[in-house]
């Protein structure tokens, strides 16, 4: 499960640009002379490119995600760098970020360049730049050589350990000794910059305080906000004006909100109670608006009411919270292995847990958890794929049963933990907690998760569409509250399906385009019973290809296995019983 980062988006990262998106500030051009401060106040110019072998600009931001992770990376390429005579810039082209931030992240990142909050946007202007993570190489003559990716390290959908080709120094050896870089020209993921001109379009009648907010407000608020998991806020108009561009791209794309799922047939409800698609209408007027000739903003007396967040604890007060056993140090860069840990539980007699938490010391690094309850007596170990007890994933970290059914705490149960951390760029420790809200009275009907799991995986090396399945009876009639998909990084479809012992076949769940940056609960509007004697069947497609960015080895044939760098297949199936 990865990180919301999917959020920013673009694949083939170090390919050559698409020619009708290439910037027409290309390589062999110059770039304007234009002054500027760095964060000290000292004066700078481009001009002075020309005291060093060269000068390389690299876009950054304190919000977006993958331009975070990218900071470290740019430290360690500073001494490589300095080697080769070239100076290094640091530029921040994000009006809604301050210096203290930024500040702050260079400073963690270990960057001792000279740092620019380029707030008025002249130098990114005058570089004609496109995301915050892409990097420029100037000649002493201000001919930018290369333009694009630093590396190949990072993008939206995936961390690698290291890179296994760095553009900038490529091009940087290239210019050592006089030769043009083999690629001039790379894509840079990141948070598209918004610098305009823009194209003459239409006015529209929309406006941001009466309509847009309110668009926000219902659709995406609820994580970009202050202390909200997404990495940047939506909730003032600088700051959806500044990220016009990647709203427009994500929300056209599909990739926010976060929802997978195949839409209902037409005419049909979605049976799904959390279904966050953008509604079509709401849809319209959003990119009207960010598409219109002015963006207006209109009348401030239109706007809502603010909403209002809880605390800390989405779910109220706890009845009890309960930490995992000692701080997890998590590293600036690079992949890392699942971490595991447990909780030893003390309460001396069965408890009933209508609503639980989990929440980390330090969201940005924590991608998801999965826990585990081991009664009393039996031995507990780590991974597993028939059953959890709860999860955390992206977006969502907390459940809430209703009156009369409940999750069993068995007395003296231990709590395991699988948790999977992703680095931002800044080293870390997070010792996450659990809370729990226990019934005020017994409940009528347990709940519990069964996953079902195909062990017998086996991908081959490079296969783009490798389908997998599997199939369980059903002894009785089971009444499903929800559904949840769980693949690696490979994974690229799923579907859940009731094979009917009429011959019948019906669709449950279609997942089309899975992503393990968002494994949703998809939660039942009203529970679904699966009638005994038919099969559920679930299929899995991977992709095992060089062609997935994400891939860590399409050389490799996949089995299944716990860490990311495996591959597994779990349909897990939410369901209850009655308490006897």
């Amino acid at each position: 499960m990865r990180l919301f980062l999917v959020l920013l988006g673009l694949t083939g990262l170090g390919s050559p640009l698409i020619a009708n998106e290439a910037p027409t500030l290309l390589p062999g051009r110059q770039v304007p002379d234009v002054a500027f401060t760095d964060l000290t106040g000292k004066p700078h110019r481009l001009a002075n490119a020309s005291r060093y072998a060269g000068m390389a600009i690299a876009l950054s931001s304190a919000t977006c995600p993958v331009s975070k992770r990218q900071m470290p990376s740019l430290a360690k390429l500073e001494q490589e760098l300095s080697n080769r005579g070239i100076a290094l810039l640091v530029l921040n082209p994000m009006k809604t970020e301050t210096d203290n931030e930024i500040r702050a992240q260079v400073a963690a990142g270990g960057v001792r360049s000279t740092v620019c909050h380029d707030a008025t946007q002249v130098v990114a202007r005058a570089l004609q730049a496109r995301t915050t993570t892409e990097v420029f190489l100037l000649a002493p003559d201000r001919t930018l050589l290369y333009r694009g990716a630093l590396d190949d390290q990072y993008g939206p959908t995936f961390s690698r350990e290291a890179p296994t080709v760095s553009h900038l120094l490529e091009a940087a050896d290239a210019l050592k000794v006089g030769r043009k870089p083999r690629r001039p020209l790379t894509e840079a993921p990141g948070c598209e910059l918004d610098l305009g001109p823009r194209a003459p379009t239409a006015p529209t009648s929309l406006t941001y305080h009466r309509d847009i907010t309110r668009i926000l407000q219902q659709h995406c608020v609820d994580c970009h906000r202050p202390e909200g998991i997404a990495p940047f806020r939506l909730d003032t108009s600088a700051a959806v004006t500044e990220r016009a561009k990647t709203i427009r791209r994500v929300v056209t794309k599909g990739q926010m909100p976060p929802w997978f799922a195949a839409p209902p047939p037409a005419g049909k409800p979605s049976p799904w109670a959390n279904d966050c698609a953008l509604p079509g209408a709401d849809r319209r007027d959003l990119l009207a608006w960010l598409d219109s000739a002015d963006r207006p903003l209109g009348d401030p007396t239109d706007a809502p009411t603010p909403r209002t967040y809880p605390g800390a604890w989405s779910i109220g007060r706890p009845d009890a919270v309960l930490q995992v056993s000692r701080p997890h140090a998590i590293k600036a860069d690079g992949f890392m292995r699942y971490e595991h840990d447990t909780i030893e539980t003390s309460f001396p007699e069965d408890r009933w847990v209508q609503a639980y938490e989990i929440l980390p010391t330090v969201r940005g690094v924590v991608h998801h958890v999965i826990v585990r309850c081991i009664p009393k007596g039996k031995k507990v170990s780590f991974g597993g794929a028939e059953d959890y007890w709860a999860a955390y994933v992206p977006g969502n970290g907390s459940h809430a049963y209703p009156t009369g059914f409940a999750r069993k705490l068995p007395a003296g149960a231990t709590l395991t933990f699988q948790i999977h951390y992703t680095p931002n760029g800044q080293a870390t420790t997070d010792q996450l907690k659990i809370g729990l809200r226990f019934a005020k009275t017994p409940p009528r009907h347990e709940m519990r998760t069964v996953g079902l799991a195909n062990l017998r995986l086996d991908i081959p090396p490079g296969a783009a569409r490798h389908v997998e399945t599997l199939v369980r009876p059903l002894p009785v009639d089971l009444p499903v509250t929800a559904l949840m998909a769980h693949m690696h990084v490979r994974g690229a479809a799923f579907k859940f399906e009731l094979l009917g012992a009429d011959g019948s076949v019906e669709t449950l769940l279609d997942l089309p385009r899975y992503d393990f940056n968002w494994q949703l609960r998809h939660d039942y509007v009203e529970p679904r019973v699966l009638p005994q004697g038919s099969r559920v069947r679930i299929t899995a497609v991977f992709d095992n290809s060089a062609a997935n960015p994400a891939n860590p080895d399409p050389t490799k044939r996949v089995r299944w296995g716990e860490q990311t760098s495996d591959e597994m297949m779990i349909g897990y199936v939410e369901y209850y019983v009655p308490v006897r």
